[in-house]
């Protein structure tokens, strides 16, 4: 019986992945949490052989759960399920050292089918993200490393996210557990890496990227 963590800061999505794989006669749920923060808390004593692990998490993002886990408890296998757009995401995940990506809107079955092969030493990804990664070593450089915020490091993502969601430099230390010095450091690096001139012109990027990245997970939802 392989034990399963899942960290997500939704009840209800908790729920449906636990639902979905304790079905499996081999698989069983021995956790849920809502915080990074909180698996880390619980994880001797669950001593889970995966974690599920969505991206974005109160505190700790899901990136900055799987870096430490990886520092922690390396032989712990990790799968990412997430509402993001694989196509910017999967790829990072996997070099910060997930085992696998699958996205929320996907059916029951291929998440269990995501979670028999990261147990069984391997990488699960859709197969366009495979392909993407194969020409990436065939070529000896990233095929997904595309996008502006590629340059941002995951907390830096972080905050550049929260910022998007409409939060205040304030509201960003509070949910992050930061100094309010340590979220405006973050934003002047944010700024500087994107090569934006002036506040107005980063919270505007913030924002659209959120708008365009919530749009593209309402369409998927809708096919």
């Amino acid at each position: 019986m392989k034990k399963i963590l899942i960290v997500d800061d939704h009840p209800l999505m908790r729920e449906g992945l636990a639902l979905a794989l304790n079905a499996e006669a081999d698989l069983t749920v021995c956790g849920q949490v809502a915080s990074a923060e909180e698996a880390l808390t619980t994880l001797e004593e669950l001593d889970p052989d995966l974690i599920i692990v969505d991206i974005s998490l109160p505190g700790m993002s899901g990136l900055e759960l799987i870096k430490y886990l990886q520092g922690l408890r390396s032989e712990i296998r990790i799968l990412v399920v997430s509402r993001h757009d694989e196509t910017f995401y999967a790829e990072r995940a996997i070099r910060t050292g997930a085992h696998g990506y699958v996205m929320k809107i996907e059916a029951g079955d291929v998440l269990v089918t995501a979670v028999r092969r990261v147990l069984d030493g391997r990488i699960y990804v859709s197969e366009e993200i495979n392909q993407r990664l194969l020409l990436g070593m065939a070529s000896g450089r990233p095929q997904m490393a595309v996008l502006p915020l590629e340059v941002l490091s995951n907390r830096e993502l972080r905050v550049f996210e929260l910022m998007g969601q409409g939060l205040n430099t304030r509201e960003i230390s509070e949910r992050l557990y930061l100094s309010v010095k340590t979220v405006e450091s973050y934003r002047a690096r944010i700024k500087s890496k994107l090569n934006l001139k002036t506040a107005a012109e980063l919270m505007r990027y913030a924002v659209q990227w959120v708008e365009v990245e919530g749009k593209g997970a309402r369409q998927e939802t809708d096919r």
